[in-house]
């Protein structure tokens, strides 16, 4: 029981949130998600208590609410209540409506909010992996329904946006510059002797946590400084990554010094431990900074 009340909460959600942003495209405006799925929770628990059933967001009643220029609650507030009128009281008189006319209505309001120029052009112009998760989610609305197209397309797009992540993601190591090569080139970092600077660029997640076991070091490097700036969050995979790199450099009797290590990548080496194994001290603000405590272990080793 537990399992379908959360599939069914999922899914109402992501209908109800679709629908948002069918009327988004029909209006050019933007929804509140967080205030959407508020009053659908609300209204879904308060309807429990008069023998209701879990409700969601209409698409094909939005587009038409939106077509006749609905544009703010007070015309979803109308509807509902003639939505009401309609089932109490004037049902007889809507039983002979001719089936051919609501045929027609619906025909036209499909069309409306299908929005097939839109598809043109995103299968023009985008990349083709998203080429492919639209195509496939519109094929299997069609041939089966709305809730697995949706369930297939959010896998589809979860794992393409964890390759982009993972492609994304980089450590490549300073190279040395000699300035009598280039004169004109741009103004360089100098580092002491046995000092190897790594920068890693991107999130780190388990998709690409294998990268940092391309940080190498010869057998005169001494001190190797990592710099993080560019690493917005840290999984536990690419942790683990980095713990194994570490002990990497404690048995060559390699200090590791890490440069500008940002809030979440910091918060998750602070709680496996991480920093109390490496040192405080070896976490610095500043490559400048780091660069500078690098000369200092190399003094104190010498």
């Amino acid at each position: 029981m537990t399992a379908d009340t959360f599939t069914i909460a999922v899914l109402a959600a992501i209908e109800s949130l679709l629908s948002c942003v069918v009327a988004d495209g029909m209006i050019n405006s933007h929804h509140r998600s967080n205030m959407e799925l508020i009053a659908q929770g609300v209204g879904n628990i308060g309807s429990a208590f008069f023998g209701g059933i879990p409700a969601t967001g209409a698409i094909a009643r939005t587009a038409a609410n939106v077509k006749n220029g609905g544009r703010t609650p007070v015309a979803g507030i109308t509807h509902a209540i003639v939505l009401v009128l309609v089932l109490v009281l004037l049902m007889p008189y809507a039983g002979l409506i001719p089936m051919p006319t609501i045929a027609a209505i619906l025909f036209m309001v499909a069309y409306n909010m299908c929005q097939w120029r839109t598809f043109v052009h995103l299968c023009r112009t985008a990349p083709k992996s998203d080429i492919l998760v639209l195509v496939v989610t519109f094929m299997l609305t069609v041939v089966f329904d709305l809730v697995v197209a949706i369930e297939v397309g959010m896998l589809m797009a979860v794992v393409l946006f964890m390759k982009r992540m993972s492609d994304e993601s980089k450590v490549s190591g300073w190279k040395y510059y000699d300035p009598d090569e280039d004169p004109d080139g741009p103004e360089l970092k100098v580092l002491p002797k046995h000092v190897l600077v790594y920068e890693i660029s991107g999130p780190m997640f388990f998709g690409d946590a294998d990268r940092l076991a391309s940080v190498s070091f010869k057998d005169t490097t001494k001190v190797i400084i990592i710099r993080m700036r560019g690493v917005p969050a840290l999984d536990a995979t690419a942790m683990h990554a980095m713990e194994q790199l570490y002990d990497r450099c404690k048995e060559s009797n390699i200090q590791l010094v890490f440069s500008h290590v940002n809030e979440q990548p910091r918060h998750t080496m602070e709680k496996s431990g991480f920093i109390e194994k490496v040192g405080q001290d070896n976490f610095r603000p500043h490559i400048d900074d780091a660069i500078a405590w690098a000369e200092q272990l190399m003094k104190a080793g010498a």
